[in-house]
């Protein structure tokens, strides 16, 4: 008998309760990577924050639709004597561990966000100052009028000051551990019970939720599965419930067996092609020394026309992505519809273009990668680095899981790289504060690369704040150019969303890939 089955038998045995819905046993899923923390503020990447959804909360969340609604606020409107959002708190909510919320838990967690080691200041760009009005309503100074602010924060998940004080965890750790890497003390609908990094985590539902709940669930565990065989048997087998994603070449048999379903649409996620614009120099080439060819716009458009994304879609994603042009795909708020369409596939003007920036034999490089992170990113990358070695582009293609990845980018280990961005906000202003923007310390803190464009720094502001929806087009249309004539990044598909779950089990696939505990019903 498996660990899951065993379990599994044992709560049987136990007759554990919860209260709502009718009861159901412990529900076990699966994903290809774990959370690499429990702290919300350290690491800035879906599955962290996907996952903390479930036990932290925000002032506001997104519903079953994307819709911003009510969370640990429960209304907000503009200042009217100043830029920025007065905030009014949902009363008598508790902490797990009983504490109580108040505003000051806010401006504690906005703190802990800007600070020097939280990966998600870029957030707060807008905001110059947050003021505790009293124990229930707390204002969001801006520079200037935000009127997508409120949208923007769907995932600042709100930390208990004392708690966090109390195990010496004032300041998010990204490199070194402390005590809210393993433990948590939110007030969302499910709490932590067990943590043990890169092996399984287990939730189980919080009595003392505010919220309505909708679930009927004893016990959530959480099991990472890098491979995705592995991962299909455990499904197949009953060990697990639901495992997202799955190998897109698998869709057919978990479809023909009865008992088991499959959720399929499309992520908001653009997957995308980095460079290191700001490197003086290569970091792994054999032929190259003392310069960086990705400098010259020549040679990172011949990398873009040397991709033939209909093919990889074809072949590696079996038809089921969409080819990109932008940062983001079509029909999200602020979309470029001039900018449509991508640099068509051309291995001869590839060469050409190499030729006229000094390199007509090509040139070796270093491309890091994920192997865990996106669906089929390894590969995608493999026929990515075949199809760059047909007009000279060597490259050393480095795989790795994720949970070593982020630190790669963040120290300059790289000459290209693979990225996935979804847009929080679901508007177009979201990728080119985080992807696009010089990076400042407050904006830019995903552009690993240090691109850099003046202009576009200068009509990032202006496009937070305008409320001419005509004016606020015409300024992302400029910016989205911008990005595409610098060949800034090479946007290449967006992910398609495939998960495989029990045919028994009602649960809610959200475009953003974020999977929320509190809508599984087992029936």
């Amino acid at each position: 008998m498996s660990k899951w089955m065993q379990v599994a038998s044992t709560l049987a045995l136990g007759g554990m309760l919860v209260t709502g819905p009718v009861l159901a046993d412990t529900f076990r899923w699966a994903n290809s990577t774990d959370p690499q923390t429990m702290d919300p503020h350290a690491v800035n990447a879906a599955p962290v924050t996907s996952f903390l959804n479930n036990v932290y909360e925000g002032l506001v969340r997104r519903d079953k639709d994307m819709a911003i609604e009510p969370s640990l606020a429960v209304s907000w409107e503009p200042l009217e004597e100043t830029t920025g959002w007065r905030f009014h708190l949902r009363e008598g909510v508790k902490y797990h561990n009983g504490n109580d919320f108040t505003a000051d838990d806010v401006l504690f967690s906005y703190e802990r966000g800007v600070s020097e080691t939280s990966d998600v200041s870029s957030w707060f760009a807008p905001v110059s100052e947050v003021v505790v009005v009293d124990d229930y309503t707390v204002d969001f100074i801006t520079h200037d009028p935000n009127p997508l602010f409120p949208d923007s924060i769907a995932n600042f998940l709100i930390m208990d000051r004392d708690w966090t004080e109390e195990n010496n965890a004032e300041l998010p750790a990204r490199e070194q551990e402390t005590h809210a890497s393993r433990n948590t003390n939110g007030t969302g609908p499910f709490r932590l019970t067990q943590r043990d990094p890169g092996v399984e985590t287990r939730l189980e539902p919080f009595d003392g939720w505010w919220g309505e709940v909708e679930h009927n669930i004893t016990e959530a565990i959480f099991t990472p599965i890098s491979n995705s065989s592995t991962g299909l048997a455990a499904l197949l087998s009953g060990e697990i419930d639901f495992i997202s994603p799955i190998p897109l070449q698998d869709i057919d048999q978990v479809e023909s067996r009865d008992g088991f379903k499959v959720l399929s649409g499309i992520e908001t996620r653009v997957i995308m092609l980095g460079f290191g614009h700001n490197h003086e120099q290569l970091n792994d080439s054999d032929d190259v020394e003392g310069e960086n060819p990705f400098q010259d716009v020549r040679v990172r458009q011949a990398a873009w026309q040397a991709i033939n994304i209909d093919a990889i879609n074809r072949v590696v994603m079996r038809g089921q992505a969409e080819p990109a042009s932008q940062l983001m795909p079509p029909g999200l708020s602020g979309y470029s519809e001039v900018n449509d369409e991508r640099l068509p596939y051309d291995p001869e003007a590839a060469r050409e273009l190499l030729a006229d920036a000094g390199y007509p034999d090509g040139f070796s490089f270093g491309f890091k990668c994920t192997n865990d992170r996106y669906l089929n990113d390894e590969s995608v990358c493999r026929a990515i680095s075949s199809m760059f070695a047909a007009v000279g582009l060597d490259a050393d293609l480095t795989a790795m899981p994720v949970r070593n990845y982020w630190d790669e980018l963040r120290g300059g280990e790289f000459d290209m790289f693979l990225l996935g961005w979804s847009p929080g906000t679901f508007d177009a202003e979201h990728p080119i504060r985080f992807l696009g923007a010089t990076p400042d310390g407050r904006v830019g803190s995903w552009n690993f690369g240090g691109y850099s464009n003046e202009r576009i720094d200068e009509l990032l502001p202006l496009v937070q704040q305008e409320l001419d929806p005509q004016q606020r087009q015409a300024w992302l249309d400029e910016i989205a150019g911008i990005l595409q004539d610098e060949v800034a990044y090479v946007p290449l598909y967006t992910q398609p969303l495939i998960w495989a779950v029990k045919e028994n089990i009602d649960l809610v696939q959200r475009p953003d890939d974020f999977f929320m505990l509190r809508w599984v019903t087992v029936n």
